[in-house]
């Protein structure tokens, strides 16, 4: 049997194609073995210690940029600085009146902190001098923060507004009102561009950094907003407070992606780990038996509370490990931006710094 050569083409076209269409669904198979073959990542951490030192409650806590000390403020009038490799005390920054929160600036030479005496400090890393006092607030201020570029510091308080000062010269740039309550919490976008405040009034605000021109109103949340943090990538903006609650929302639409709730009561802060996989929340859990033992024994230190931590992953919000390692109410979170660490800040006067690992 002998075929035209526009006989042998077309036979010959039909093969390639049945091969090409095997090798597409070839492809597609491997493609799904393999993710039933590979889980999603999960995240665990292993308590490695315990820092011990402060005289009264904790409040933020900040690890610097090279991941190698933690700052710790508390009502003890103190910020203290910690060496991460072996939690050995390395400098104490003395304040008359107890600290509310602290940050280190992005290049990690300067340290910011707010106080109950309605100022603002702005401290050198290396030898703990003080090298600029900010006066304009009007309460407590109750969060700081450093613009990623390091030449802005914003902060925020009981006096319901967020101050963006200039760090050369300590120059007031603009306040930015708004907010119908105390403002808890304060973070800059990764880039710079906004920043975002959780208050009292049981709302989160967005705003632009350069003008101060309000750009959203997030009113998902049922009570205080207390901790606000975006991720690294600069994608999402999670926010914890009193209706026991983290919400994860797009920065771009302000679409709500993915509200986390498992036995909360209430939740005081959150943060990203520097991949943005994952979030941290700490706060306290609803009561249950181990609350109701604890009332039945008579442990007047936890007050029948459940401090805990709680490590979730970002994608699907699966729940990941609640670490039990204080006895009062968790105030601040943050993970070290090697992706080695959490630490975690307490009522209880104690830091714990938690070693991760993925699995």
């Amino acid at each position: 049997m002998q075929f035209s050569d526009d006989s042998l083409r077309v036979n010959l076209g039909r093969a390639f194609d049945v091969i090409r269409s095997m090798i597409r669904t070839l492809a597609v198979l491997l493609l799904l073995s393999s993710s039933v073959a590979a889980p999603a990542a999960s995240l665990r951490a292993t308590a490695q210690r315990t820092l011990r030192g402060h005289s009264a409650v904790l409040r933020q806590i900040a690890f610097s940029p090279d991941s190698q000390l933690l700052a710790t403020s508390s009502v003890d009038a103190t910020v203290k600085l910690w060496r991460v490799s072996d939690g050995k005390l390395a400098r104490v920054l003395v304040h008359p009146a107890g600290i509310t929160s602290v940050a280190f600036s992005g290049d990690g030479q300067w340290l910011v902190s707010g106080s109950y005496d309605r100022l603002v400090r702005i401290w050198r890393v290396r030898d703990g001098a003080l090298v600029r006092t900010l006066r304009g607030h009007e309460g407590t201020v109750w969060t700081v923060a450093f613009s990623p570029d390091g030449q802005r510091v914003a902060s925020a308080g009981e006096d319901r507004v967020i101050k963006l000062w200039r760090v050369g010269d300590g120059a007031l740039l603009r306040t930015l009102a708004g907010h119908a309550l105390n403002v808890w919490s304060i973070a800059f976008s990764p880039d710079g561009t906004l920043i975002a405040s959780g208050s009292f009034d049981r709302t989160v605000r967005l705003w632009r950094a350069d003008t101060g021109a309000p750009v959203r109103t997030f009113t998902e949340p049922k009570q205080a907003v207390v901790g606000i943090a975006f991720s690294p990538n600069g994608m999402w903006l999670a926010g914890g407070g009193d209706d026991s609650t983290v919400r994860i929302w797009r920065v771009s639409d302000g679409h709500l992606m993915r509200t986390l709730t498992k036995d909360l009561e209430h939740v005081y802060t959150v943060a990203f780990s520097a991949d943005s996989r994952w979030i941290a929340s700490g706060g306290r859990e609803r009561g249950g038996l181990g609350t109701l033992w604890k009332q039945i024994a008579g442990d007047r230190m936890s007050g029948g509370k459940h401090p805990t931590v709680r490590l979730w992953r970002v994608s699907d919000g699966a729940l990941q490990q609640t670490l039990s390692g204080h006895s009062d109410d968790v105030h601040s979170v943050a993970f070290s931006s090697d992706g080695k660490w959490l630490a975690s800040a307490a009522d209880d006067k104690t830091t714990v710094v938690w070693r991760l690992a993925e699995r």
